[in-house]
């Protein structure tokens, strides 16, 4: 190679192995249905269980759906999920709100979190969300 070439090559960070850095891969939001699976043993789409209902999750207000019994921890969070705030609380929900009675050790993968929260942003626009009742912020 001439000097021209891997010069051009350094700069578009090709190196020695003549290719660049691994794109990075879109969130998936039918593999994030998947992941979901198991949250349902605790949450709903569109109704309380042992946690309460992921409709209308993003953009709402932690610890405000009504006649949901929270802890206090998420009660008094003051926290607006979207999707930086719950990919920090999934990946370790103890961890990032100490007090939470959501006992579920995370998920650690950082694309399964991210396929995760594309499949709750897609599941909010279907008809089983958009028929439940609104939740308060």
């Amino acid at each position: 190679m001439t000097a021209r070439v891997l010069t051009i090559a350094a700069v578009l960070g090709l190196g020695g192995l003549g290719v660049g850095p691994p794109a990075l891969a879109a969130p998936d939001s039918m593999r994030g249905e998947a992941i979901y699976a198991r949250c349902l043993a605790c949450h709903a789409l569109a109704y309380d269980r042992v946690g309460p209902r992921h409709c209308g999750l993003l953009g709402r207000r932690a610890g405000s759906v009504p006649g949901f019994a929270y802890s206090a921890a998420m009660k008094q969070s003051a926290i607006i999920w979207d999707e930086k705030t719950l990919d920090r609380f999934l990946a370790a929900p103890m961890k990032a709100l100490p007090g939470t009675a959501m006992t579920y050790d995370g998920v650690p993968d950082h694309r399964d979190r991210a396929d995760l929260i594309a499949y709750l942003q897609q599941a909010n626009q279907t008809p089983v969300c958009r028929g439940s009742p609104p939740s308060r912020p």
